[in-house]
């Protein structure tokens, strides 16, 4: 190959914008319609439980495409197949929002999630590759902007849009974005040559269908695990055995086959293996956060959708500083000393939101909630970084896959996680918050003679005592759920300090002298 061949033939801002598009639209589509749910419901006639069908099917489609997308992307080209992806994308997201049933609407969102699937790991690859290795900070900085500020904007947005217009244009709004993607990627967006002379293997029909399997069970279960009470459930056990089963085979075939279509065994480069693992790691964190700070002051602090999505503003700002802040050092900090400081001023923040009593003023929360943006974005940038830069050049576009993959996954466990440790602990604590409202407790019964004379200087002389009690369980019950809160608030910030140590054990990825790929392997 000659020098330069490898090199972009328009500025490297102009890709950045044209391949992180769509993969925005994608990233901000898996939270808006999530304050949406019951107005859809209510227009299609179906319960609210039912309308987070929605939200699944989406899900699962998604998550089975993004291994795929090296496979597909040497089979047809890469930009072939990412303007088939953002066309299909567009379409369902045109027909979700003319959808006029139930049924309709998943199917439409199964395609959405399936033509969204590719675009994260082909924007990840794509910036990778046309980025020299010493702005590989950069490019990474532009990726996790899209994919840390579009899950904040989304609730934001689709209250917004859901209040003032109608559910339908949460769906409406990604056409002409696509149109104009498209357009894009057709004049600036050229396929390397490892690509376009790429010879993939056959695609493994039998893999892929297990592949399919496994995620597509595993993401039921855990959208659906605490709503039909996990393994006391035998949809839920149904569910995890064909989880496991897919897992177990589709391993089995990927490893032993001479040419995979998702080719595991990038995960022998110590570096890549742990980058994933810590992917999934502040993934599970940064969602679970994402969604335990609105149903607190949802629940709890009376706050409406829009306002609460508007309380995650300051994570953005923080985001929005710390991330190109963190582009910049990469290469002059070692990566593994970012990523450290990044979780543990992640977890920092996060025990200091679990500090907070109902009492809270809106204003308290600003800077916990600006710190969690600072602290992701001082992971994800050198994570990306270190972890993708361990590879091949060639061995980019499926590593990218198995990466975003498993942020995917992580994603899933954090938000199926805050609702089971919410309800779980929420009951822990009741329990033991009754054992004493007894006769014998003294702090009791002073606080129900003082209830009990107040009711009955209201008028309430006969039943003065009932309120009184009814009162006071509901004022148990409201701190259960805080202490339950708060449990989740501490259980993240474990998580995230957890990550300390494992960003540590990274070795360091150096920057090799030439900008021309490495050979495939």
């Amino acid at each position: 190959m000659k020098a330069g061949e490898s090199q972009p033939k328009v500025n490297l801002w102009l890709i950045a914008f044209v391949v992180m598009l769509p993969a925005f639209m994608v990233v901000l589509d898996t939270t808006i319609a999530n304050v949406s749910l019951s107005h859809i419901a209510g227009s299609l006639g179906v319960s609210t439980h039912e309308s987070t069908w929605v939200l699944t099917s989406y899900l699962i489609a998604n998550a089975i495409v993004i291994p795929s997308t090296a496979w597909f992307g040497q089979r047809f080209g890469r930009k072939r197949f990412l303007i088939f992806c953002v066309m299909v994308f567009t379409v369902a997201s045109l027909f979700s929002g003319l959808a006029t049933s139930l049924p309709m609407l998943l199917v439409m969102q199964f395609i959405m999630g399936a033509g969204g699937g590719a675009m994260q790991p082909i924007a990840q690859t794509v910036l990778f590759e046309s980025f020299p290795k010493e702005r590989h900070g950069q490019a990474m900085a532009i990726y996790t902007a899209g994919v840390i500020l579009a899950p904040i904007l989304g609730p934001v947005l689709g209250g917004w849009i859901t209040d003032n217009y109608s559910w339908r244009w949460i769906f409406f709004i990604n056409v002409p974005v696509g149109i104009i993607a498209v357009m894009l990627i057709q004049q600036f967006i050229h396929d390397p040559h490892w690509i376009r002379n790429a010879r993939p293997p056959r695609l493994d029909m039998i893999g892929f269908g297990f592949m399919a399997l496994w995620l597509a069970c595993q993401e039921v279960m855990l959208d659906k695990g605490q709503e039909d009470d996990w393994f006391g459930s035998h949809f839920i056990l149904l569910m995890a055995a064909l989880a496991v089963t897919g897992l177990v085979v589709f391993l089995i075939r990927e490893l032993t086959a001479e040419r995979p279509f998702v080719d595991l065994r990038v995960l022998k480069n110590y570096d890549f293996a742990l980058g994933v693992a810590l992917a999934f790691l502040s993934s599970m964190a940064f969602y679970g956060i994402t969604v335990l700070i609105p149903l607190f002051l949802q629940s709890l602090m009376g706050y409406t959708s829009l306002l609460s999505g508007y309380s995650m503003a300051p994570r953005g700002v923080g985001a929005f500083i710390a991330i190109p802040l963190a582009g910049m050092l990469v290469g002059k900090v070692e990566g593994r000393y970012l990523v450290a400081i990044g979780f543990l001023v992640y977890a920092a923040a996060s025990y200091a939101l679990s500090c907070i009593s109902l009492q809270v003023s809106p204003g308290s929360l600003v800077w916990p909630v600006f710190f969690t943006g600072v602290g992701i974005g001082f992971i994800n940038v050198p994570l990306a970084t270190m972890a993708l830069g361990a590879l091949p050049r060639a061995g980019i576009g499926n590593g990218t896959g198995i990466y975003n993959l498993m942020r995917n996954v992580g994603s899933s466990v954090g938000v199926s996680l805050v609702s089971t440790l919410n309800e779980r602990h929420a009951q822990a604590h009741q329990t033991a918050l009754v054992a004493h409202l007894t006769p014998y407790d003294p702090a009791y019964q002073s606080g129900l003679h003082t209830m009990t004379t107040t009711f009955s200087a209201h008028g309430a002389t006969a039943a003065a005592q009932q309120q009184a009690v009814g009162s006071m369980y509901r004022t148990l019950s409201t701190q259960a759920n805080l202490l339950a809160y708060l449990d989740g608030f501490r259980f993240f910030a474990f998580v995230a300090a957890a990550g300390i140590g494992g960003a540590l054990l990274f070795k360091i990825v150096r920057t090799r002298p030439e900008m021309a790929p490495a050979p495939a392997d």
